[in-house]
C-alpha cells in the first residue's frame, strides 16, 4: 500500500530547525515524520476541544462576576 503525500515548503526558525534535526537523528526518524506527528497531535487536540464545547453547549452561562462570587463563597479565593 502506497501512501500519498503532498509537498509543502515550511520555513523554520534556525534554532527550531536545529532542534528538529537533532531530534530526528536521536530518534532515527525524519523531520517530516516529526512534523506530521506534531501537526496531527495539534489537530486532534483542537478536535477534542471543539467536541467538549459542543458537549457543554447546553450548559447555562455564568458571568465572570458570578464565578468570582462562587469561588469566594467556596473559599477557593
Amino acid at each position: 500500500m502506497t501512501t500519498q503525500t503532498k509537498r509543502a515548503t515550511i520555513y523554520f526558525d534556525p534554532i527550531l530547525h536545529k532542534a528538529l534535526r537533532l531530534k530526528a537523528a536521536e530518534t532515527s526518524r525524519s523531520i517530516t515524520e516529526l512534523v506530521n506527528q506534531a501537526v496531527r497531535a495539534a489537530l486532534f487536540e483542537d478536535a477534542t476541544d471543539l467536541g467538549a464545547f459542543e458537549d457543554r453547549q447546553s450548559e447555562p452561562l455564568v458571568s465572570y462576576d458570578e464565578m468570582v462570587k462562587r469561588l469566594k463563597k467556596d473559599g477557593r479565593i
